[in-house]
């Protein structure tokens, strides 16, 4: 889902990457109607771990909380955003993290343009 809203608010702006610390493979058909609704297709995305993104320098690295793992990743800037993981929660959990995580990009891409 971040990965998703990042790309759409931030098309033009930023490169967007998602990786977990337990990837399934497939991304939570709850995930993909809640995006929908929202105006982003994520029905084509894949979970992943962090071996497979770019492992080049990162501006920002952005977990979601790190109830599982925080593993180091190199970075110019790091923030947890404590976003509750809504698997295996009713739909209600994945609109209130969607929300969560839109306001959270949205702030992240304000700040970078001031800077």
């Amino acid at each position: 889902m971040a990965e998703g809203l990042a790309r759409k608010l931030g098309a033009g702006v930023l490169e967007a990457h998602s990786a977990g610390s337990k990837p399934q493979g497939s991304v939570n058909p709850t995930a993909i109607e809640v995006m929908r609704d929202r105006g982003v297709d994520i029905s084509k995305n894949a979970s992943k771990g962090l071996k497979d993104v770019p492992q080049a320098g990162w501006d920002y690295v952005i977990t979601m909380g790190c109830g599982d793992a925080c593993p180091f990743v190199p970075s110019k800037a790091k923030a947890d955003w404590g976003i509750a993981d809504p698997h295996g929660r009713p739909r209600e959990a994945f609109e209130k993290a969607a929300d969560e995580i839109e306001a959270k990009v949205r702030t992240l891409l304000d700040d970078a343009q001031r800077a």
